[in-house]
């Protein structure tokens, strides 16, 4: 840029930003509350699906297993524990971002967020956000974005709990979390451990899967103190530390042995300070996030590759109302990353500076639309002017109209960059990839059901994609065009009688997403995904069953090898033998598979045969 336009924009900003000033009593308690604003404010237009405390006690810990049966994200994933990669709305792993607590937290080194490595038991609220994010959460937000959030809850309370789990394949698992609060102060702490042999068996063949044990270690923390009304402090940490070994390939009635272990070790922490005035609220937010890599050929041996990456951010949010119906949030942000490796031939040093405006107006009680900007500055790479607006419509009492359209963007990773090592070369000249987005949805709601209805449409231009340069060695260029487009249905049912309560939740989705220049699906992007569960209370007992349907995925990018479409089913019941006012006792098992299906969802690498697990959980 372009340097001009930018300052042209700060002008812009200030400008708007000097004519508002007004009450604004409500942002303190709904602030103290969620600590994504953004999401609930700015998100009109947006087709956002919250997480409810029951669907997440409903799925394994893993965030994998959250979404993949409770959204209409596609996962490729390398076997239970393994990697594990998200395709949202036909896109790739690197253009779905990953959001906690405000921060995205997508790698710096390949892009993308490894659901696997999120566990999601120490989580108050977990929210799918679809469509173009790129203005709010930065790089990646392209096909939608995952937002992890811990609440801070300032109200008196003590309340500790304690979760143990066996199950199939020597799986053990324990999570202990307690929170405190008063009316100044709020402190929360929670680990979850995890320990797995892993060694399921390969249904239709005499192997099982050898060398996939794995153990996982997260530590999750939060403080909160109001020093007055006006000023409130809060911090946050994760730390994440996992051992995990790599599996070998199922090839025909032949099993490619594998002895690959690797360890991740990724922390964040994050430091707010919010000042509440009549007229605006301000908050300082400054974060540091690491990780780190090893990647051992062999399991027994001390030689390893490694990469990490350093992310210091500091972020500025000034948001004035001028009246209950217009708001209007700008944010200055600059963060410094650092990174190096085995692999990383002249890594630079990445310093970006982003100036962000968001807009939104409430017209009449019936309509509601947003405008939104970003721009940045960058030592690495020219970044266009991104723009998002979107619109809400209550036409009627029982329907409501949605619109957003948007242009995003996706930082060349490391990877892409400076990647040297076997079988690839980065390229530093890469351009980021832009795409234009839209997107229409309806919800109707009559009583107790809500159907849902969003298509939408994506043209990603500036494509990275690695290609074979000479030999075997391949490297990044910006060549290919995708365009994307689909459906989605979402159908939500609840029944309640005297002591007893129904809920029926179903989604449907049909995605294409194509390589323009050779009119071929993507790989891995499924054109139909079905995700289906209901689930029984009566006074202490409860039931649940859980159905996802995945069509066949291409696993070529000439679509001449596919993985066949499958289905999985997974039921589970509970009963709380004790519940009082501040004591809970309640004992949950769960069948995975239950028709013992063979299935893959990346090609050679069989999913897990029929497997059970059982959690006690103890609430003081």
């Amino acid at each position: 840029m372009k340097k001009g336009t930018y300052y042209i924009f700060l002008i812009i900003v200030l400008v708007v930003l000097k004519g508002f000033s007004q009450n604004d009593s409500i942002n303190r308690l709904e602030e103290v509350i969620i600590s994504d604003i953004k999401i609930k404010k700015f998100s009109e237009g947006y087709k956002v699906q919250e997480l409810s405390d029951s669907i997440i006690r409903n799925n394994n810990a893993s965030l994998t297993s959250l979404l993949r049966y409770n959204a209409t994200i596609y996962f490729r994933e390398n076997g239970i524990g393994g990697i594990s990669s998200a395709s949202f709305r036909g896109t790739s792993a690197t253009q779905t971002a990953v959001v906690w607590n405000g921060i995205n937290i997508n790698s710096q080194l390949n892009g993308q967020t490894d659901f696997n490595t999120i566990t999601t038991n120490n989580y108050d609220n977990i929210t799918v956000r679809s469509g173009g994010g790129s203005v709010q959460y930065g790089s990646g937000a392209i096909g939608g974005s995952i937002h992890l959030n811990n609440d801070f809850r300032f109200s008196d309370h003590f309340s500790n709990e304690l979760r143990i789990s066996y199950g199939s394949f020597n799986t053990r698992n324990i999570g202990v979390k307690t929170k405190y609060g008063n009316k100044k102060i709020y402190a929360d702490a929670g680990i979850d451990y995890i320990n797995s042999d892993n060694d399921y068996k390969y249904l239709g063949t005499a192997f099982k899967n050898q060398n996939g044990a794995f153990r996982n270690l997260n530590i999750n923390g939060g403080f909160g103190i109001f020093f007055s009304d006006r000023n409130l402090l809060k911090v946050y940490h994760n730390t994440f530390l996992s051992r995990r070994n790599f599996s070998g390939i199922l090839s025909g009635s032949s099993l490619s042995p594998s002895n690959d272990s690797y360890k991740d070790t990724n922390s964040r922490s994050l430091i707010t300070w919010k000042h509440f005035n009549t007229s605006f609220t301000s908050k300082l937010s400054v974060a540091h996030l690491h990780e780190m890599y090893r990647f051992f050929d062999n399991k027994d041996s001390e030689v390893y590759d490694f990469g990490k990456s350093n992310t210091l951010l500091t972020k500025y949010d000034f948001l004035y109302r001028k009246h209950k119906d217009i708001q209007v949030n700008t944010i200055a942000e600059y963060s410094f990353v650092q990174g190096e490796g085995t692999n990383f031939g002249g890594a630079k040093d990445r310093n970006i500076f982003s100036g962000i405006l968001l807009y939104k107006h409430t017209l009449s009680r019936k309509f509601h639309y947003g405008v939104n900007l970003r721009q940045e500055i960058t030592n690495n790479y020219d970044s266009p002017l991104l723009f998002a607006v979107d619109a809400k419509f209550n036409a009627h009492r029982y329907y409501t109209i949605k619109f957003n359209g948007s242009r995003n963007y996706r930082i060349p990773t490391y990877n892409d960059l400076y990647w040297i090592g076997q079988g690839g070369q980065g390229n530093s000249n890469l351009k980021p990839e832009t795409s234009w987005q839209t997107e229409i949805g309806q919800e109707i709601k009559i009583n107790k059901m809500q159907l849902s209805i969003n298509g939408y449409y994506i043209l990603a231009k500036d494509l990275i994609k690695w290609i074979p340069i000479s030999g075997t060695t391949w490297s990044p260029v910006n060549i290919s065009e995708v365009e994307s487009y689909g459906l989605e249905v979402g159908l939500d049912y609840k029944k309640e009688w005297q002591n007893q309560a129904v809920v029926l939740k179903t989604d449907y989705a049909y995605t294409i997403s194509e390589d323009k220049e050779k009119k071929k699906q993507l790989i891995y992007v499924p054109f139909h995904k079905v995700t289906s569960s209901i689930s029984y209370n009566y006074k202490r007992f409860s039931a649940f069953y859980q159905l996802l349907y995945n069509g066949k995925v291409f696993i070529t990018t000439d679509n001449t090898r596919e993985i066949e479409g499958y289905d999985v089913s997974n039921l589970g019941v509970n009963y709380t033998y004790l519940k009082t006012t501040n004591k809970e006792f309640s004992i949950d098992f769960r069948v995975n598979n239950i028709y013992n299906r063979n299935y893959q969802n990346v090609g050679f690498r069989p999913m897990p045969n029929r497997n059970y697990q059982i959690q006690l959980i103890f609430k003081l």
